[in-house]
C-alpha cells in the first residue's frame, strides 16, 4: 500500500464517457464518488447538466452533486475544501475517493492548490462590468492580452466572470494572476506544511476521450438533441418561472442553459438555439483538451474501447492503488 491514501481521478472533456467508466470502477473496487463538475453541484439542472438519473445517484452515490440553489455561487476555492472534507471522510471509511467530471480547474485547485488572490471589490467589479457592457468582453479580452498574456490566454473571450476577475485582480493588487500564482509557487519550493498545497493522496490520474475527435463532435451533438426532445427548453422555463435568476449567475452561463434562455428570450430561432448549443459545447470539449494536454501524469483511454476497465484497472495496479 502506499505511504498516502490512494484516490483516483478520473477526467475527460464533456460526453467522453466518464460516468460510465466511473460506475465500472465503482463496481469493480471499493469506491466512493465525488463529483468534479460546476454544473453538478446545482439543484433543479438536471437534463442540460446529463446528470446522472435518480436511479443510479441511488445505486452509485455522488458527492457534491445538488448542493446548491442555482442563485447561489460556487467558486474553485469552495470546491477543494468540500472535496478534501468529502475525501477525507471516504478514505476514512476504508474506501477510494473517485473524482470523476470535467471541471478542470477544480481538479487543478486540488492538486495544486490556489493561489491567495486580493478580495473582490465591488467598485472595482462594477466599473469592468459596465465597461464589458459598453466596449464588450473582447475588448475588455484584448486589454488582458496586454496585461496578463497567460491569463488570457486561458481565460475564453467569453467566459465574463473569470475575465473580469483577472482584471480585477490587476487593478486591486497591481499584480496580475500570473504574477500571484508564480509567488505562490516560489513560496511552497522547500515548504512542508500540510496546507502548502500538496494534495495528501497518492492519487491515479485517468482521462477518457475518444481518440477522433470527430467521434466527439458527433455524440456531443446528438447528446445535445437528445436533451431538448427529454424537455431541457421545459426545464430551463421553470428556472426562468422563479424570477430570481438571470444569466449574469454563473449557473445559467453554463452551456447550453445560456443559449436555451436566449432562445426563451426570443433572441434566436429554436434551431438556431440547437446549433449554437451544439457550438458551445464543442467549445467546451476543445477547452477541456486544451486543460488536458498540459496535464501531467495522465493515463489515456479511447472512449470507444472495450478493455478501458481492464486497462484502467491495470494502471492503478502498476502505481499501487491496488494490491
Amino acid at each position: 500500500m502506499p505511504a498516502l491514501p490512494p484516490a483516483i481521478f478520473l477526467m475527460g472533456p464533456t460526453a467522453s464517457g466518464k460516468t460510465d467508466l466511473a460506475l465500472e470502477l465503482a463496481e469493480a473496487l471499493p469506491c466512493e464518488l465525488v463529483s468534479v463538475d460546476s454544473a453538478l453541484v446545482y439543484r433543479g439542472m438536471d437534463i442540460g447538466t446529463a446528470k446522472p438519473s435518480s436511479e443510479v445517484l441511488a445505486r452509485f452515490p455522488h458527492r457534491l452533486v445538488d448542493i446548491l440553489d442555482p442563485a447561489e455561487s460556487y467558486s474553485a476555492a469552495r470546491f477543494a475544501g468540500d472535496a478534501l472534507q468529502a475525501m477525507a471522510e471516504i478514505t476514512a471509511s476504508g474506501r477510494i475517493p473517485l473524482l470523476v467530471g470535467g471541471t478542470m480547474l477544480y481538479f487543478k485547485a486540488l492538486l495544486e492548490g490556489l493561489a491567495d488572490m486580493p478580495a473582490a471589490d465591488s467598485q472595482v467589479r462594477a466599473q469592468l462590468e459596465a465597461e464589458a457592457a459598453v466596449d464588450g468582453l473582447a475588448a475588455l479580452h484584448e486589454r488582458l492580452s496586454e496585461i496578463d498574456p497567460e491569463s488570457a490566454a486561458r481565460i475564453h473571450p467569453n467566459d465574463p466572470q473569470r475575465l473580469i476577475r483577472a482584471l480585477e485582480v490587476y487593478h486591486v493588487s497591481g499584480l496580475t494572476m500570473t504574477e500571484h500564482r508564480a509567488r505562490q509557487r516560489s513560496q511552497k519550493l522547500g515548504a512542508h506544511a500540510p496546507d502548502s498545497g500538496v494534495l495528501p493522496y497518492t492519487v491515479a490520474q485517468l482521462s477518457i476521450a475518444p481518440a477522433q475527435r470527430e467521434v466527439l463532435h458527433q455524440r456531443i451533438e446528438r447528446r445535445f438533441v437528445h436533451m431538448v426532445e427529454q424537455g431541457f427548453v421545459a426545464e430551463v422555463e421553470a428556472l426562468r418561472g422563479r424570477g430570481d435568476l438571470h444569466l449574469g449567475l454563473p449557473s445559467m452561463r453554463a452551456v447550453g442553459y445560456r443559449q436555451v434562455w436566449e432562445y426563451l428570450d426570443g433572441a434566436m430561432t429554436h434551431d438556431q438555439m440547437i446549433e449554437r448549443g451544439i457550438i458551445a459545447t464543442r467549445q467546451l470539449a476543445k477547452r477541456q483538451f486544451t486543460w488536458l494536454r498540459g496535464w501531467k501524469g495522465v493515463a489515456w483511454l479511447d472512449s470507444l474501447a472495450c478493455d478501458n476497465l481492464p486497462r484502467a484497472l491495470k494502471y492503478l495496479q502498476q502505481l499501487h492503488i491496488l494490491s
